[in-house]
């Protein structure tokens, strides 16, 4: 770990270390000195440049959430100290809803939901970053939906021109990581399964996927077995039938303890021409930010974990429809 402080043993003690350290011990302020100045921060719902928008936007949410907890359930890295390190960090978050906020007046719920955060770091900083968080389930538990949410989003912000508009390919900026992860065999694995479904063959669950195989999703869904993981797949492809689907990072680990691991980082761009997740088709165009975690087992794909953020899909869908009541 040349470059990192030496309390840290591996990258992911550095990464569920300053995790725990920012949120739940309340070190805020330490993220002057672990995120850089100018760090790119992309979300489905916008890009974020500079630690203080970080900060800033951490205070609001441990005001709104003062009990978060962020678990951390794995850290899928690729890279080394000297060349810097991405790290695909699956949390699994719990909270009480305690204060008053953009999810509105405090309502005492709580909540349960997960975060993936894909993080570049080097000389014990974090420049660069990819973060999607289960939105869906957060609104859901609230008592929304995600469609409805995405209108009052709207309307929260000022009215649909002047609003925050969701994250794509056109206001995305280059920041300083410019890898696309390994070439380890599991990465590689994943991502052809990846590639296949999006291509429309769907019986590549049956080929590759364990028949126990577990599955969660957005809106804090969990599906058990291939059935439940085709109706998900083919929900979501479905939509955006001709849109096109794209990786940009693919990261494979096989670790002692730990069985062999994929992250993948991924898109979909093109219309919202088909009925399916998203309801019926819009003509929207919509871009799609996914990130996709995967274990293997003897049998096959064992556990899947993909998140996307429902409401900044329906945020695009209403913003071109003009449907806003």
């Amino acid at each position: 770990m040349r470059g990192f402080n030496p309390k840290f043993n591996t990258f992911p003690d550095y990464i569920l270390g300053i995790t725990h350290e920012i949120w739940e011990q309340r070190g805020v302020d330490s993220l002057n000195h672990y995120y850089t100045d100018d760090i790119i921060v992309r979300s489905p719902a916008s890009v974020v440049i500079g630690n203080q928008a970080v900060i800033k936007a951490t205070y609001a949410t441990l005001d709104e959430f003062p009990d978060r907890q962020l678990l951390g359930e794995d850290v899928i890295w690729s890279g080394t100290p000297e060349e810097g390190m991405l790290s695909s960090h699956r949390i699994l978050s719990t909270a009480t809803h305690s204060g008053d906020g953009v999810f509105g007046k405090a309502t005492g719920t709580k909540l349960i939901y997960r975060v993936i955060a894909d993080c570049h770091a080097k000389n014990n900083q974090i420049n660069d970053e990819w973060l999607i968080r289960d939105l869906s389930a957060i609104v859901k538990q609230l008592g929304w939906t995600a469609e409805d949410y995405a209108r009052q989003q709207i309307a929260d912000e000022g009215g649909p021109n002047v609003c925050t508009k969701p994250f794509n390919q056109y206001s995305d900026m280059t920041g300083p990581y410019k890898g696309s992860g390994n070439d380890d065999e599991w990465g590689q694995a994943y991502a052809d399964n990846l590639k296949t479904i999006m291509s429309g063959d769907l019986s590549v669950i049956d080929k590759c996927y364990d028949r126990a195989a577990i599955a969660a999703y957005p809106c804090h869904q969990t599906a058990i077995g291939r059935p439940d993981i085709k109706a998900f797949w083919l929900g979501l492809r479905d939509s955006f039938s001709s849109a096109k689907f794209n990786i940009h990072h693919q990261i494979g680990r096989n670790e002692p303890m730990m069985p062999p691991r994929a992250a993948i980082r991924w898109s979909l761009s093109g219309k919202h021409d088909g009925a399916g997740r998203f309801g019926a088709p819009s003509g929207a165009d919509i871009y799609v930010m996914g990130i996709s975690h995967a274990e293997f087992g003897p049998r096959g794909l064992r556990r899947e974990y993909t998140l996307l953020d429902d409401v900044a899909i329906w945020k695009q869908i209403h913003l071109y429809t003009g449907d806003l009541s």
